[in-house]
């Protein structure tokens, strides 16, 4: 897997795939998938396809939970 800079620089781009149980999943260039939870939305516009560096949170976010998962797995 990438490194989240790695997912996020120079231009990177992430694109909608689909909304399922309250979150927007998105998709780096790199094929990376990951959650935005609709309570997060507020008021801002979720485009189909916008900057990498402003999903940085999510992205950050769902690292973090994969890597719980393969710790508590093996």
């Amino acid at each position: 897997m990438r490194t989240l800079k790695e997912m996020v620089v120079n231009n990177q781009k992430v694109r909608f795939s689909f909304y399922r149980d309250g979150q927007l999943w998105y998709e780096t260039e790199c094929g990376f998938r990951f959650p935005v939870p609709i309570s997060d939305a507020g008021t801002a516009t979720f485009l189909v396809e916008d900057r990498a560096m402003l999903f940085m949170r999510y992205i950050r976010k769902q690292i973090a939970a994969l890597e719980i998962a393969r710790q508590s797995s093996g």
